[in-house]
């Protein structure tokens, strides 16, 4: 199978964004395992997939899939990306300085995106959820707060969907924060079903925070989109 791509990324946390071909079959799941492979393959985070919009009004409906092959909902910095792209292009409907406004569609939903100029892309990925169904989360109510056992130790977390699921956590320092370990433990609890993107902020002040997040099926990544928001 023959892919042409284009590889970017969004504050390093990257991906390859290439074209549906009409009629054609997309890599399976351990395709984009092998693709994602950083010393044998291209290396991504996520494979971002332009497929043909579905709804009037917008411009492209992209599918996002993890390193892991499993295909995901929502990917704020791959929005941001395949705007960039769509802007290169010359396929946006913005005016001919290139800069503007359109709308673009996901599983996770319509997005909205702002090409300021060249390279520098804004996106509104919508208003957080924080129904727990919308995760999905199994609660038994919405709340505040959430506590779990995992990795051996009790995480009380907030969960949230971005048109993705979110656990947030915060911690002293992000510096110090157990990434490694409760990243994956949180992610694959069975009260996600969906799995969990699993989020690790230090609050700065009220107007800066600091972030790791685990991505579910790509590990920690350089950058979340979603995860910020």
């Amino acid at each position: 199978m023959r892919i042409d791509f284009t590889k970017m990324h969004g504050l390093g946390n990257d991906f390859i964004v290439f074209d549906a071909q009409e009629g054609a079959p997309l890599p399976t799941a351990e395709q984009f395992r092998r693709l994602a492979e950083r010393h044998t393959g291209v290396g991504f985070d996520q494979a971002l997939v332009l497929e043909r919009p579905r709804r009037a009004g917008t411009r492209t409906f992209y599918r996002i899939f993890n390193a892991d092959g499993a295909e995901v909902e929502q990917c704020g910095n791959g929005a941001r990306c395949v705007a960039a792209l769509l802007a290169l292009r010359g396929d946006t409907g913005a005016d001919a300085t290139g800069t503007g406004e359109f709308a673009m569609d996901s599983p996770g939903g319509l997005v909205q995106a702002r090409v300021i100029r060249p390279g520098l892309v804004s996106v509104n990925m919508g208003v957080p959820n924080f129904d727990p169904r919308a995760l999905p989360f199994e609660a038994e109510a919405e709340a505040d707060t959430y506590h779990l056992q995992a990795a051996g130790q009790d995480v009380a977390f907030g969960a949230v969907s971005m048109g993705n699921p979110h656990a947030v956590i915060t911690v002293p320092s992000v510096d110090t924060a157990p990434v490694a370990t409760v990243g994956p433990a949180l992610e694959g609890h069975a009260r996600f079903p969906r799995r969990v993107n699993v989020g690790f902020m230090q609050v700065i002040d009220r107007g800066s925070i600091r972030l790791r997040v685990y991505e579910r099926g790509a590990g920690e990544t350089l950058a979340c989109g979603t995860g910020a928001c």
